[in-house]
């Protein structure tokens, strides 16, 4: 006898959300510290620059993790990813409050949102990392982006 197990369909909620893309950044080394990247990375430490340069980076913030535990709480920000999408506007419009989106990381306004639901809800947008949304999100927002 063969049994078949069916998986009942993901909902929205448990749908896997995708990983957002990385930001790239570009930085100036001098020659010296380049070179010794390239050695670091020869001699098998590191994968590539990158691996060697993300790893420094992190250091850097494990390093200094109280400081930014601190100043996260302090802020009142965000840690992570903060995603907006048009229901939930809708429903901060509804209840006649206005949101201060205040994010260390990432924070995305659904491509759904017009620049007018995004005027009527949004007071003020302070992102220490990334601000993914419409260009026309973006240049209604102008203004309330510190």
């Amino acid at each position: 006898m063969v049994y078949y197990r069916f998986m009942p369909p993901r909902t929205p909620r448990l749908a896997a959300v995708p990983k957002p893309a990385d930001e790239k950044i570009t930085i100036n080394l001098g020659y010296v510290d380049l070179g010794q990247i390239d050695l670091l990375v020869q001699e098998g430490f590191y994968a590539n620059r990158t691996d060697l340069i993300r790893t420094a980076i992190r250091n850097q913030i494990a390093s200094h993790g109280d400081a930014v535990r601190q100043a996260v709480s302090r802020k009142t920000l965000v840690l992570g990813i903060q995603h907006y999408a048009s229901q939930d506007l809708l429903a901060v419009q509804a209840a006649g409050e206005m949101l201060q989106i205040r994010v260390l990381g990432l924070a995305t306004i659904a491509a759904d949102v017009t620049p007018e639901l995004a005027l009527a809800t949004i007071e003020s947008v302070t992102v220490l990392g990334a601000l993914h949304a419409s260009p026309a999100v973006k240049a209604a927002l102008r203004q309330r982006i510190r």
